[in-house]
């Protein structure tokens, strides 16, 4: 579909994404989070593949949501865009708290031609960051790559830190002035809240998969443009690796449980204080 190897800031690979958010049906995203996951999926006719960050982190015995899985994410971001389909990378809050360092982070992944990437307003401690400054980050990011799909990410509802559809209104306006693409509002699972903020926005709303909310049919008639799996395949291939092991130590043994996302965080903390 798009040669998103050659240097060309992945204008190309931006526009076949970007398009893939105006086909009527929402755009489901799976996430990988290494070559060989991006790879099969791309493979099996996904038209887009995402990253998550969780996995791309807990995959290298690193934790989440704090940056300090910048290179190891800026590595496979070029690889990944190496792939016959649109790539998006979950970029954490841009592994600074500098707008121009942000933006050349990004810059990167775009000249490698990878075609968006998610930034979050959410920060360690469960505290979201101030929406004035997460803008000037996103508007820092479109002024040094403006083909770039930029996905900008509330977490007003992931970290229950102000769960109202009104302040992630709010967030998702100031964003998308500064030039955000698209909004993504993991946690938002009730249909009034999800209808009213894809009514009111002027950008693709994108939410995350829930198994017990709304389907992909249902989330389309609400308005939804993108639906992204999140950590979930991560921590499914975690669940069947651990199935599979057990059940040929002892066939009678009970299949684990899927694991949480606190849970798989949780498998890295013991290395986390020394990187």
């Amino acid at each position: 579909m798009v040669n998103a190897s050659a240097p060309s800031t992945g204008s190309a690979a931006s526009a076949a994404f970007r398009a893939l958010h105006r086909r009527g049906r929402p755009l489901l995203l799976p996430c990988a989070w290494d070559h060989a996951s991006a790879a099969a999926l791309a493979a099996h006719g996904f038209p887009a593949v995402g990253t998550s960050s969780l996995g791309v982190a807990a995959a290298a015995g690193l934790p989440d949501a704090t940056g300090t899985a910048r290179e190891r994410t800026l590595a496979l971001g070029r690889r990944l865009a190496r792939l016959p389909v649109p790539v998006s990378v979950d970029v954490e809050g841009g592994f600074s708290e500098d707008p121009a360092q942000v933006a050349r982070f990004a810059r990167e992944l775009a000249e490698a031609g990878v075609a968006g990437v998610n930034l979050e307003d959410g920060l360690p401690g469960g505290r979201l960051a101030d929406p004035a400054h997460h803008a000037e980050k996103i508007a820092a990011v479109k002024e040094a790559a403006p083909a770039l799909f930029v996905n900008a990410r509330t977490d007003t509802h992931w970290l229950a830190a102000d769960p109202t559809t009104a302040a992630a209104s709010r967030r998702a306006r100031a964003y998308r002035e500064a030039g955000a693409d698209g909004v993504f509002v993991p946690g938002l699972t009730d249909e009034d809240g999800i209808r009213a903020l894809a009514g009111e926005l002027d950008a693709p709303l994108n939410v995350l998969y829930s198994p017990g909310g709304p389907t992909r049919e249902r989330l389309a008639e609400l308005g939804v443009a993108r639906i992204s799996l999140g950590s979930l395949l991560f921590r499914a291939a975690l669940q069947r690796a651990v199935e599979l092991a057990a059940s040929l130590a002892d066939p009678a043994a009970p299949p684990p449980p899927l694991p949480t996302y606190d849970e798989t965080c949780a498998l890295t903390a013991p290395w986390a204080d020394g990187g």
